[in-house]
């Protein structure tokens, strides 16, 4: 089965973090004493987190032993803990609990949403990313691919693994408890050389659970045969892809 490759996800690794480092840059917090950076990954969005307060005492939790095998390697003094957002326990309230692009890897927001609220010391902040490429054109054609008659039932678990909700949804949820509540929504635009290029980035996090789906390398291959041209069909004359 496909595990997580930290080197993978880290080749498209600056335009990962952007959303990192805008997201960070609207924490209005001066200097939180404790900080959780949720679904760290290999450490990408935790190293933002770091050189934003250098004298927080900062943890860095991740699902998957790859990831956090990853970040120990780039950042052996720093701390890190394998562990299940969903359930994570701060033990003390930290001033700031952070999440970047995990937060859709967990079914039930509302519940998860607020645990993750009463993990923030008063006064403090929790700060979380959410892809929102799910009416996108690519995502679109990926799912069309998965309801080949070959795997339409195996792929019924990937065609429902990732949770998103509007940003209204996390609105309601979370102001009656917060004294503040700032919620946007940006698009990125990442221009990569072609469809081969636009399909490893997938490869690295939202094609994972269709592939893990199926039973071989052999199955693997066959799933992907068609996507090159599924990509092709979402970009631009010019062969540039924008996701």
């Amino acid at each position: 089965m496909p595990q997580w490759d930290a080197d993978l996800y880290l080749k498209y690794g600056n335009q990962r973090t952007q959303p990192v480092i805008d997201l960070v840059n609207r924490i209005q917090l001066e200097n939180p004493r404790r900080t959780a950076d949720l679904g760290c990954g290999p450490g990408n969005s935790t190293e933002v987190l770091r050189r934003r307060w250098p004298d927080s005492l900062l943890v860095g939790v991740d699902h998957s032993p790859e990831m956090i095998a990853k970040a120990r390697k780039s950042f052996p003094d720093g701390r890190w803990e394998l562990g299940d957002a969903a359930t994570w326990n701060a033990g003390e309230p930290v001033d700031l609990v952070f999440s970047n692009a995990m937060l859709h890897w967990i079914p039930n927001h509302a519940a998860v949403c607020r645990h993750l609220f009463d993990q923030v010391a008063a006064r403090g902040a929790l700060a979380v990313q959410v892809p929102a490429h799910y009416d996108s054109p690519l995502h679109r054609e990926i799912l069309e691919v998965s309801r080949d008659a070959e795997w339409v039932e195996r792929m019924e678990g990937a065609r429902q693994a990732l949770t998103h909700e509007s940003p209204a949804f996390y609105y309601d949820l979370l102001a009656p408890r917060a004294a503040h509540m700032d919620v946007w929504e940006t698009t990125y635009h990442h221009a990569l050389p072609g469809p081969e290029a636009v399909l490893e980035w997938f490869r690295g996090t939202g094609l994972r659970p269709f592939l893990e789906a199926l039973e071989s390398v052999e199955q693997r291959g066959r799933f992907d045969i068609p996507l090159p041209q599924a990509v092709l069909r979402c970009l631009p004359l010019t062969g540039r892809c924008c996701t």
